[in-house]
């Protein structure tokens, strides 16, 4: 029966989950403790960050926007995954996927724009070091932060507007998580503006940031070339956590990407969900243990923080 089905009225099967039976359980609590280790080793580095006044610099205040970033993306996708591996039928509303579709969006948007910056901020700082303070001050730095979420927020709100006007027919996602493409594929109706839309939204997203980020690195190398000893280490040293992240993010969406648009079905099916969830989990995973070992400030502060907190435990069961 070829039914017409509103979006209030929609929801949508996610074809993927592997029945497991009694395991379940033990998948449960293995993705709860990820996601409270994600949680807790982010709000320690923002913490560290807007406690301490010394790491109250661009570079730093771009990382705090980068960590609330991985808090807000885990919350768009762990709290779902709990609920569906327990789940016996797996099912969702279509508001509740079209949320998660707008947070795990607006996450990817914000994480690669927020990259993009950062990239620029490392221009500015290896390359010109004596007009960096002029050029990036504590106001351009909030308005960076700013744009970035407000525009990420704003089109993908539009994204939103645009597939609720849509009709749909069939209510089957062979996906673990909701997907913007696979959700538009069940229309029945005209699908040529969001077509076109996304397209655009794809050059936005992603052709736009890649700019900064080619400009910055290709400025960079060739400063490490002509430069001092002193200066490649300065570089290696702010750069390499960077350019993993970057490259880290760059590939787990490539996975999601090709996943989404190919036929799948010879891949093993671990496998599929371990691509489709790589720069979901692994990015905001990554990032905190990255920069928090590799910049040298916040590691310090970390181990000032941790070392404080030995020392009155200990001078408490002293007095104890």
């Amino acid at each position: 029966k070829n039914e017409k089905r509103t979006l209030l009225q929609l929801f949508v099967i996610l074809g993927t989950y592997i029945q497991v039976g009694t395991l379940r359980y033990l998948y449960f609590m293995f993705t709860l403790m990820l996601y409270i280790v994600i949680v807790i080793l982010n709000i320690c580095v923002i913490v560290v960050i807007c406690m301490n006044r010394s790491l109250h610099e661009p570079m730093y205040l771009f990382l705090c926007s980068l960590f609330v970033n991985e808090l807000f993306g885990s919350t768009g996708l762990f709290p779902f995954l709990l609920v569906q591996i327990l789940s016996d039928i797996h099912t969702v509303s279509a508001p509740l996927c079209f949320l998660q579709i707008f947070c795990l969006y607006s996450y990817a948007n914000i994480e690669f724009s927020n990259l993009a910056v950062m990239s620029y901020d490392r221009y500015l700082a290896i390359c010109c070091p004596l007009q960096y303070n002029t050029y990036m001050t504590f106001n351009k730095v909030v308005t960076f932060i700013a744009v970035i979420w407000f525009y990420s927020f704003v089109k993908f709100l539009i994204t939103l507007s645009l597939n609720i006007r849509l009709n749909f027919c069939g209510n089957i996602i062979n996906s673990l998580i909701c997907t913007n493409y696979l959700v538009v594929k069940l229309a029945c109706s005209d699908t040529q503006v969001n077509n076109i839309y996304g397209l655009f939204g794809v050059v936005l997203s992603i052709l736009v940031p890649l700019v900064p980020i080619l400009f910055s690195y290709m400025r960079i190398l060739k400063v490490c070339f002509s430069g001092s000893k002193q200066t490649r280490q300065k570089a290696v040293s702010t750069c390499s956590p960077h350019l993993a992240s970057l490259l880290n993010f760059s590939f787990g969406c490539c996975f999601e990407i090709i996943q989404s648009r190919f036929d799948m079905s010879g891949v093993p099916g671990v496998l599929r969900i371990i691509l489709s969830l790589y720069f979901l989990i692994i990015q905001p995973l990554l990032n905190p243990i990255m920069f928090g070992l590799q910049m040298s400030k916040i590691r310090n502060k970390c181990k000032h923080v941790l070392c404080h907190q030995r020392l009155t435990c200990c001078r408490d069961l002293t007095v104890w």
